[in-house]
């Protein structure tokens, strides 16, 4: 079961309402990178999750998520409600559908459930997790430059900080299953080309090397064209 308590679990306060900058916001509120779609992802995904700890994280981080969810849309809120009667107010989404956050992102695009990554394999879920959060934080960063008001960079800094802590979160529990650099998970045995790297971004100059294409983890194919006429 849920409880609701009627108060925010970070403060938000907001000294000088711009209703343009509160449709920017709607980003985080009914976007794809949005507190919605990591809410339900997480929450979605904690239901085929056999392990019990990571279960328990998944759901903790999905109710925190909702809270945040809500933050955003008190910032909308309060962004929106005091100043329908401007330009500024005229000139956005808010004009029509009224005052207050709505499931749609920054140019009008309702929220979609196609925005959700999850499938069923803990580890997959996991590294899915990791590029969610690290979206929701380019996001936040962006919002954040363009704030004008403090106290609405108060709040968003909170936000973009517990992104990076979900993401820590997220790298320690694959840690702890001993896949947060291990790319093989499954039953299925990969193939004999696995530790090979083709070098088919060619140039005149000199091809670039480093840890991704070099021993001891795998075999440079400097010219995969010439090797594959050789078998």
């Amino acid at each position: 079961m849920f409880f609701h308590k009627k108060e925010p679990i970070h403060a938000v306060q907001i000294n000088d309402p711009n209703p343009r900058y509160a449709q920017l916001l709607l980003e985080q509120f009914g976007g794809a990178t949005g507190e919605l779609s990591a809410a339900l992802q997480y929450w979605v995904q904690s239901f085929h999750v056999e392990h019990p700890g990571i279960r328990d994280m998944l759901q903790d981080i999905a109710v925190e998520e909702f809270s945040h969810l809500e933050m955003v849309g008190k910032l909308i809120e309060g962004h929106t409600k005091h100043v329908d009667q401007t330009e500024a107010f005229k000139s956005t989404l808010f004009a029509v559908r009224g005052v207050g956050p709505h499931f749609l992102d920054s140019q009008g695009v309702a929220w979609s459930a196609s925005y959700l990554n999850e499938g069923g394999d803990v580890v997959r879920d996991l590294r899915a997790n990791i590029a969610a959060e690290a979206g929701a934080r380019q996001t936040y960063e962006q919002l954040i430059k363009l704030a004008s008001d403090e106290g609405t960079q108060k709040t968003l800094v909170h936000l973009l900080t517990r992104e990076i802590s979900h993401a820590q979160m997220f790298m320690k529990a694959l840690e702890s299953l001993g896949k947060l650099t291990d790319p093989f998970f499954g039953t299925i045995q990969p193939d004999e080309t696995v530790n090979l790297y083709f070098n088919l971004s060619q140039d005149s100059g000199q091809d670039e090397r480093g840890p991704w294409n070099t021993e001891p983890t795998f075999q440079y194919v400097a010219d995969p064209l010439g090797e594959a006429s050789q078998r």
